[in-house]
């Protein structure tokens, strides 16, 4: 091998994926075989984050995306309502306006939502670590109400965001740092479950409905700690979900019931959870 030859393949050898150290090898670590690496990655990162944060424990609130403050909803309503005024009636204008209608009487539940955050995150800190910290799923609706109402008193507040086809940004109101991304739903719900001491879930979707009957599954099973599960807004939740005729139909056991509250206030959502652990004061955090 010339000289010419030897410089030649050594450039290609230093320049090969194989040479590049596997920590900084992305095409590497985003390959199949690494997927089981990728996920331990997903668990310690916030873990790591949230413990030099010294976060204890959290309080989880979920609902629509959809449900959004007053001012936004009325704008979204009027500017239907001028539509419709221009162009006449046609059957998707008006289902777009009895949506808009819906959305803007759901508007109380942002309001709802903040406050019940607000009222949380005045007791947080404690003894040097923080208790009892809002947690949501980092996104706008119900989300951004309630990181929103831990940012109105000055409180830490969580964001776990998730890559999704249509990009979510975070919302504002997350408290730098406690902010992640994810990529498997899968580590998403086990940091939300991890350090809870309560799910409260206002009115939304199909997501909301995911997380709160994944809760539900572990708790019938014992599968993770002793929270309170709270429903807020009886009247939507007691529509959306028969509960009652599941048991009735015996696919849910009758004191499965019991693993349910309802709240139709920021505080008494708030006194649900305090009474359930001062029942039970020892009660731990643990790992589903």
């Amino acid at each position: 091998m010339t000289p010419k030859h030897e410089e030649e393949n050594l450039e290609q050898i230093i320049n090969s994926p194989s040479y590049v150290l596997p920590q900084n090898d992305t095409d590497f670590l985003a390959g199949e075989s690494m997927r089981g690496v990728r996920l331990q990655l997903e668990y310690t990162k916030p873990q790591e984050f949230l413990t030099r944060q010294k976060i204890n424990s959290t309080i989880i609130l979920f609902g629509g995306t959809q449900i959004v403050e007053r001012s936004q909803a009325e704008e979204r309503l009027n500017h239907l309502k001028k539509q419709q005024a221009e162009e006449g009636n046609r059957p998707e204008l008006e289902r777009a306006i009895r949506r808009a209608e819906r959305q803007l009487a759901k508007s109380k539940y942002y309001d709802e939502a903040r406050a019940f955050a607000s009222l949380v995150s005045q007791h947080s800190y404690n003894n040097d670590r923080y208790d009892y910290v809002v947690v949501t799923g980092g996104g706008p609706g119900i989300m951004e109400a309630g990181n929103r109402g831990a940012y109105d008193v000055g409180a830490p507040s969580i964001g776990l965001n998730i890559t999704l086809p249509e990009e979510q940004k975070p919302n504002p109101y997350i408290t730098p740092g406690l902010c992640f991304l994810f990529h498997y739903f899968a580590m998403r719900k086990m940091h939300f479950l991890m350090r809870a001491k309560a799910l409260v879930v206002f009115p939304g979707g199909f997501g909301t409905f995911d997380e709160l009957f994944d809760a539900l599954t572990l708790r019938q099973t014992d599968r993770m700690q002793a929270i309170p599960i709270i429903l807020y807004g009886t009247e939507y939740w007691k529509k959306a979900i028969n509960f009652e005729f599941l048991a009735d139909e015996a696919v849910i056991r009758d004191e499965h019931l019991e693993l349910l509250n309802f709240a139709d206030s920021p505080t008494e959502a708030w006194n649900i959870i305090t009474k359930f652990h001062e029942a039970d004061p020892e009660a731990k955090v643990i790992a589903p």
